[in-house]
């Protein structure tokens, strides 16, 4: 039997059915996600920039504290508030150009140690051979998480006259009650200690130039023994959280590396300098930022324990900011120390991010 095939061409075949595309323009997107974001734009503009903008204008006005920074009665006096501050000699002056050189000893002796301390003590927990790695890690996290408040009370009663501190010095013929209000700094008091410098004849050098109302020698006094106990307590309320995060950096380092480095040779020491703190360049920058904002916005403790007491040595640009509006009212001053206290602290945190930023280190060729 033979078969006949049809003399018909064949149909081509159909082409595929193209997806259909969704050819709405871009605005109509665009308003969608401005629709989503409206509630969180207005919930940050009523309780962040606008008061803001308001902190601002009340730094430039002769605000009384009563009714609105607005009305027409509020006059506009310009930089007025801040060259009270800055230029104008006078308390105001002097009281900012003290709080700035505590605040700054604050930072100094609080940011290192509480760095040094977290990371060696992350480094601690995560060795493999540590038993109770949990129990270290929520016993030190503890602190950071509890009322600084309540922490400052309690180092207030360790302090007092009568506290466990001075009732322990006095067993070595220290009068801890008298010494703890000393309004001297511990580098003044180490000097006249060794017989260097009396305190009453500071060097002319350093007593007759100012800076903020205060002299050279004040500003190398620095910070009070009273002073040293609110760093203590900082350093340890603190320091938890900051471990947290080194450790969470040492978990993620790939242990290959140690382990190359190990074979290669190198010391715990090298690997250490070598391969770890490389590593943990950007949690480092994350926890000296997080310290230097904390350290100079310190006032909870401040608040609790001295107030500034004694002698203004334990006073704070924030506390600072705090009572010259709040007790002084003079809302104008308060409001420009803010102000200059967050200038301060964008620059500093600028000048840390160019430290720690990351340098090129390609060996460049001859000739280019």
């Amino acid at each position: 039997m033979s078969v006949h095939l049809s003399d018909r061409p064949v149909a081509a075949a159909a082409p595929p059915r193209r997806a259909r595309v969704n050819r709405r323009g871009a605005g109509g997107d665009g308003a969608v996600g401005w629709l989503f974001l409206a509630p969180a734009i207005v919930v940050l503009g009523l309780f962040l920039v606008l008061p803001i903008v308001m902190a601002f204008w009340v730094s430039v006005s002769d605000w009384k504290g009563t009714g609105s920074p607005f009305a027409s009665s509020v006059g506009f006096v310009g930089a007025d508030n801040y060259a009270a501050l800055l230029t104008t000699p006078g308390l105001a002056q002097q009281n900012f150009g003290t709080s700035v050189r505590n605040n700054l000893y604050f930072v100094l002796f609080v940011v290192p140690v509480q760095t040094a301390l977290a990371l060696f003590l992350a480094v601690v927990l995560n060795q493999r051979r540590l038993r109770g790695r949990n129990f270290f890690r929520t016993a030190l996290y503890f602190p950071t998480v509890t009322s600084s408040v309540a922490i400052s009370v309690v180092f207030l009663f360790l302090f007092s006259s009568s506290g466990t501190v001075n009732a322990a010095l006095g067993l070595f013929g220290v009068d801890g009650p008298s010494w703890f209000a000393d309004p001297r700094g511990i580098f003044h008091l180490a000097l006249q200690g060794l017989g260097v410098v009396a305190a009453d004849h500071p060097p002319a050098a350093l007593a007759d130039t100012s800076v903020l109302g205060l002299s050279l020698w004040d500003w190398l006094s620095g910070p009070s023994v009273a002073m040293c106990s609110i760093i203590i307590l900082v350093v340890w309320t603190s320091t938890g959280g900051y471990m947290l995060m080194f450790y969470a950096a040492l978990q993620n380092i790939p242990v290959s590396l140690d382990e190359a480095a190990l074979i290669d040779g190198a010391t715990p020491v090298q690997r250490f300098w070598r391969i770890t703190v490389p590593q943990l360049r950007p949690t480092l920058f994350l926890v000296l930022t997080l310290g230097l904002i904390g350290t100079w916005q310190v006032f909870d403790q401040v608040y609790v324990m001295s107030r500034g007491a004694p002698a203004n040595t334990t006073l704070t640009p924030a506390y600072l900011s705090y009572s010259t509006s709040f007790i002084g009212k003079q809302w104008g001053q308060g409001s420009a120390i803010a102000f200059m206290l967050f200038v301060l602290i964008v620059a500093l945190t600028l000048v840390q991010r160019w430290i720690l930023r990351e340098r090129d280190r390609t060996p460049r060729r001859a000739g280019r």
